[in-house]
């Protein structure tokens, strides 16, 4: 007997439906599980993760700020994998999108008028994500080195050289010797909305937009999926795949060094450790759960925020170790990520002589 997947032709919207139902209440039966291994009560734990995410207007705005850079970067990575394209390395480019729209910040707040320090800003912050991932792209496409292992290394540079920005030449002398660097001047502040919600929702709304439009409405778009699905034929129909790899990158990083820009303009107005906590490769799975829709991404991102803001409102209101908020992070992606792959293939049990005879006998 063996088991084999076998990749769905039709989809099934009840299955669609049903799947991710079932691999969430999985998670939470896991995660209660753990909790009263740890002498927790399940549902007073959960009743604090959805009060403490959803249950206020602090609660929602602090979710939103969680989630505003998942979908940027989300998005980011989201059109690479389109073309099958590996980029791990929305970390680093959202990193390098913060040290670029922090030397506009700090550096040039006295060259450029004040009006326009935001979007030389913006600017900055995206070119420098899209720089950092057109190496990669440019290394793969060249000479085919895997894209997985140079964006991945190249998320270590990036991260390492923001720590030694704020605790070294650009530290602030008067901050009292915390790592950091001289707070922004007002006119680099991003606007807020509520809360700690700031501008950067704008910016991911529109880049869902984007991509929506390329994917689906342009020649560009077209070629990209074809690279994705079929490589050969995309080669043998013309397509310049080197030509669209590195568009891709130029404009996956882009979104990710965007998303930098807003972290250190919206949240800290700052260069500091805060900006590099993961978020880029949270991003991924973000991508995934959304299947690379755009307007899925927005969404599941939002759902990843309240998931990491509950996560935190459980250490605080029920004094449990951190790793117990981890573990029940960790759980729900599991099951809601094993879920996915249900949507799109199915199981098939063959038997040796259905195996001997090429038939399928159970699916």
């Amino acid at each position: 007997m063996r088991i084999q997947f076998e990749k769905r032709t039709d989809q099934n919207k009840v299955l669609n439906f049903l799947i991710p139902v079932a691999s969430f209440l999985l998670a939470l039966l896991f995660s209660a599980i753990v909790l009263i291994l740890f002498g927790i009560n399940p549902m007073q734990a959960y009743s604090v993760m959805v009060k403490g995410s959803l249950g206020s207007t602090y609660a929602l705005t602090e979710t939103l700020v969680k989630a505003i850079p998942l979908m940027l970067t989300g998005l980011g990575v989201s059109i690479a994998f389109h073309m099958h394209f590996w980029n791990i390395g929305a970390e680093g480019q959202l990193a390098m999108g913060g040290i670029a729209a922090s030397f506009v910040a700090l550096f040039l707040q006295d060259v450029i008028p004040s009006a326009f320090l935001l979007p030389a800003m913006f600017l900055a912050g995206g070119l420098a994500g899209a720089i950092w991932g057109l190496i990669p792209a440019g290394l793969k496409a060249a000479v085919g080195v895997n894209e997985i292992l140079t964006t991945l290394m190249m998320n270590y540079i990036a991260i390492l050289l923001v720590e030694y920005l704020y605790l070294g030449p650009w530290r602030d002398p008067q901050g009292f010797g915390f790592p950091g660097t001289a707070q922004f001047p007002v006119s680099a502040w991003l606007p807020r909305l509520a809360g700690r919600v700031h501008y950067g929702i704008f910016f991911a709304i529109l880049g869902a937009v984007l991509l929506w439009f390329l994917l689906k409405h342009t020649k560009l778009g077209y070629e990209i999926r074809l690279i994705g699905e079929n490589p050969k034929a995309a080669r043998y129909s013309g397509i310049n795949i080197t030509r669209n790899i590195i568009f891709v990158m130029l404009l996956s990083g882009g979104l990710s060094g965007i998303a930098g820009m807003a972290e250190v303009a919206g949240i800290s107005r700052r260069l500091y450790t805060g900006l590099t906590v993961g978020y880029g490769y949270t991003a991924i799975i973000v991508a995934w759960l959304a299947n690379l829709n755009p307007w899925g991404i927005l969404i599941v991102a939002f759902f990843m925020g309240a998931l990491l803001v509950g996560g935190d409102q459980l250490q605080i209101a029920m004094q449990t170790p951190a790793a117990v908020a981890d573990i029940l992070q960790g759980a729900i992606l599991f099951f809601m990520l094993g879920g996915s792959i249900f949507n799109n293939y199915k199981i098939k049990i063959m038997h040796k002589k259905s195996i001997k005879h090429g038939e399928n006998v159970h699916e």
